[in-house]
């Protein structure tokens, strides 16, 4: 699985000109998954973004976490992520996941970070033409994949 992780004073996104989900201070979260992705990523997917340190202490040190602070996260599906640029100036999404692997996937983080976090989260709608408003806080702008732990 992939991921950019961006704070955000705010962020939304809008379907068809509707407003799906919005939230407040917190997180925005690109998803992309592959075929080769499981529950033990999601899984540590979950533990390491609900855990990171990227907002600030009392001092201005980013040293408080998604439930330190007590944020919102809202979860946007991006198989884009898995773009394929090394052939020619049109990206390629060969990487990117199936339905049948991704929609579960997808839906399994959504739900876990929901249980990490206490409360909802905020998603887009897989598969969907999204609009996503964003304001970056910072910026502070994180990319994790979970087949580089290391």
């Amino acid at each position: 699985m992939r991921s950019v992780i961006q704070r955000v004073s705010s962020a939304s996104v809008s379907i068809g000109g509707q407003e799906k989900s919005a939230i407040r201070q917190g997180i925005l979260i690109l998803l992309g998954v592959e075929d080769r992705d499981t529950e033990e990523d999601v899984a540590w997917l979950v533990k390491k973004i609900s855990n990171l340190r990227i907002f600030d202490d009392d001092e201005g040190v980013m040293n408080r976490s998604l439930l330190d602070v007590q944020g919102e996260a809202l979860v946007v599906s991006q198989f884009t992520l898995y773009a394929s640029y090394k052939k020619g100036n049109r990206p390629s999404w060969f990487r990117a996941g199936s339905h049948d692997v991704s929609i579960p996937l997808y839906e399994a983080f959504c739900k876990q970070m929901s249980e990490a976090l206490g409360k909802p989260v905020g998603t887009g709608e897989f598969g969907a033409e999204m609009q996503v408003k964003l304001v970056n806080d910072g910026p502070v702008t994180i990319c994790i994949d979970t087949k580089n732990k290391e």
